[in-house]
């Protein structure tokens, strides 16, 4: 079945977090803006803008599509069955 589930249920990454990719996508703290062309690691894209950033994939699109590197992009007040965010406390 295609369908959300509870986060913990699937075994967590290399970093002991659960479910970053392919339960829903998750909205980012980064605008949308084209990467610098220098290597960087952890790049953040544009400082302000019209585009918030979510990643991560959801489990109604392809395999490809879950993996962090996945970045999509919308107008904030944007919201979609798909879309969810992260609490870190």
């Amino acid at each position: 079945h295609c369908r959300t589930h509870r986060v913990g249920e699937k075994q967590p990454n290399e970093l002991g977090l659960y479910d970053m990719s392919g339960n829903v996508y998750e909205w980012c703290e980064d605008w949308y803006g084209n990467y610098s062309s220098v290597s960087q690691r952890d790049p953040s894209g544009a400082t302000s803008g019209s585009r918030r950033v979510y990643r991560g994939g959801g489990w109604c699109f392809e395999a490809g599509n879950c993996r962090v590197s996945n970045r999509n992009y919308d107008a904030p007040d944007f919201r979609n069955y798909y879309l969810g965010f992260r609490l870190v406390c």
